[in-house]
């Protein structure tokens, strides 16, 4: 796994901007009126917070990969977890075109594995995942359909 990922929603971003900054010794590698991610090497670390979240606090987690293959890696230690995914393939979000797919663990706590292929000039759409995605299933299976997973949507 190369960079581990989390997206944290805020309420107010300024004042975010300016604390994690100072927290993390330099700015935003990405900075929008809605959105600002650092790029930390030490530790590796895609740490983005936006003010498009219901409410304030953890978002998602995640794992950004160096390329399609790590992420094919990632997507079977997924099925293996007996868990569903959303699988979106090649999407816009969070101000990057990525290949993608996200999950729920035990708790709720949606999941985005993903290769940035690029950044675009909007921040995107956000997918929609299921609250319990291995419920009533005995094996993970892939889903491609909208199934309620909240504001998750970034990378």
């Amino acid at each position: 796994m190369k960079r581990f990922h989390v997206h944290l929603s805020v309420q107010d971003l300024e004042p975010n901007i300016r604390f994690y900054s100072t927290l993390f010794g330099q700015a935003p590698s990405r900075q929008e009126g809605d959105y600002a991610k650092w790029m930390l090497d030490d530790p590796r670390i895609n740490f983005a917070i936006s003010t498009r979240g219901a409410s304030s606090g953890l978002d998602h987690f995640g794992f950004q990969m160096d390329d399609d293959e790590e992420l094919g890696q990632l997507r079977e230690r997924a099925r293996e977890a007996d868990t569903a995914i959303l699988d979106e393939g090649t999407t816009q979000c969070c101000y990057a075109k990525s290949n993608k797919h996200w999950l729920m663990d035990p708790q709720g706590l949606p999941w985005e594995h993903f290769v940035t292929m690029g950044e675009i000039r909007h921040f995107g759409a956000a997918p929609a995942l299921s609250d319990s995605p291995g419920a009533g299933t005995s094996n993970a299976k892939e889903r491609t359909s909208d199934h309620g997973m909240g504001n998750a949507c970034c990378g």
